[in-house]
């Protein structure tokens, strides 16, 4: 058994859980998040004094307060850079990282990019309620075009950021997107990423019920969300709809939506979902697919294999102990142009 691991069904929910009052407003969906954590971390079969949860500041920065297990709150837009760090000293710790479209889209926009860019393996959990809740209700980088909020009582006049194609461009190895009302969609997600060897990114559309509240409704409603989320499975054809009639495929390289049945149109014509595909073209049409024209894509996009940072760096370090002369302090003051001065 790998080393900081132990077997699954020895630890519990209630290893993870706090006798503390969760400060998030009734109705919150970080509520959701937190749950669906507790439950999923037994299963990832790692030692509890090996999990540490980082945040930054916002909403979703209270989590490590919430959760038993070891958490540093850090400054706003820094928690990705402070999990660099925890997880390059010590590769053995499962690290996570707890952060709001405001704390990692903006002020902690340079730190998100890189991370990703550099594949170190931590699991980034990205809370996007479209607005900044903590500091009551100013439009954040991912609010929607014209929306009225405390910032913009005119509406906002910004293009907002996707997640989802920040972490492409960023040469992003994994990517999900997740809804708080569907914790199974979400426990089986979040599973994925922690298994994942690189920087995972999970998207969780949250509702927040005081500044944005039913602010993703068009996805989530129940009577809607059958015909306007696609749950991804790899390996299988691009199927949704309530009557699981509608799916995906590729016309003269572009999507589009299609009823199967209808034109002659069958299973076969739709894409069949690789996660797993080194090229990252169909996932980067799948995280920018939207409403109307599209569903939005729900579930896992994008887990390709890639180098890890902190397993090149560390091996990186030992190849050069192994050839350099110096192996001590001492050596390398010793070492070069030196003088001694004697007592007369």
């Amino acid at each position: 058994m790998a080393e900081g691991k132990i077997e699954t069904g020895t630890l519990t929910r209630q290893d993870f859980k706090l006798d503390t009052t969760v400060k998030w407003c009734a109705g919150c969906g970080a509520h959701a998040v937190l749950s669906t954590i507790m439950n999923a971390l037994p299963e990832t079969g790692v030692k509890k004094e090996n999990v540490v949860f980082v945040s930054g500041i916002g909403c979703s920065s209270r989590f490590p307060y919430y959760i038993n297990a070891y958490g540093f709150h850090s400054l706003h837009g820094r928690a990705s850079a402070i999990a660099s760090g925890v997880k390059t000293a010590n590769p053995n710790l499962s690290v996570w990282v707890m952060t709001g479209d405001g704390d990692s889209m903006a002020i902690g926009g340079n730190h998100f990019i890189h991370i990703i860019r550099r594949n170190i393996n931590v699991n980034i959990i990205l809370f996007n309620n479209k607005i900044y809740g903590l500091t009551k209700g100013q439009y954040s980088p991912t609010t929607p075009k014209g929306s009225i909020t405390k910032t913009s009582p005119d509406g906002t006049i910004e293009n907002p950021f996707q997640p989802g194609e920040l972490t492409m461009g960023a040469q992003g190895t994994f990517f999900a997107r997740v809804v708080d009302s569907d914790p199974k969609m979400m426990k089986d997600t979040i599973l994925k990423a922690a298994a994942h060897r690189g920087t995972s990114v999970v998207e969780v559309l949250l509702n927040c019920v005081i500044f944005a509240n039913d602010v993703h409704k068009s996805i989530t409603g129940k009577d809607v969300r059958d015909d306007h989320q696609i749950f991804l499975r790899h390996g299988e054809p691009m199927i949704f709809g309530k009557e699981r009639n509608k799916g995906i495929r590729y016309n003269c390289n572009k999507m589009e939506v299609v009823t199967i049945g209808e034109n002659g149109i069958t299973e076969k014509d739709l894409i069949v979902h690789d996660a797993t595909d080194p090229d990252d073209s169909t996932h980067y049409n799948l995280v920018r697919m939207g409403l109307p024209e599209f569903p939005v894509a729900m579930g896992v996009v994008r887990a390709a294999e890639s180098t890890v940072f902190e397993s090149l760096m560390h091996d990186q370090v030992q190849e050069a102990q192994k050839k350099t002369k110096l192996k001590t302090v001492d050596d390398l003051l010793r070492s070069g142009n030196t003088f001694r001065i004697d007592d007369e």
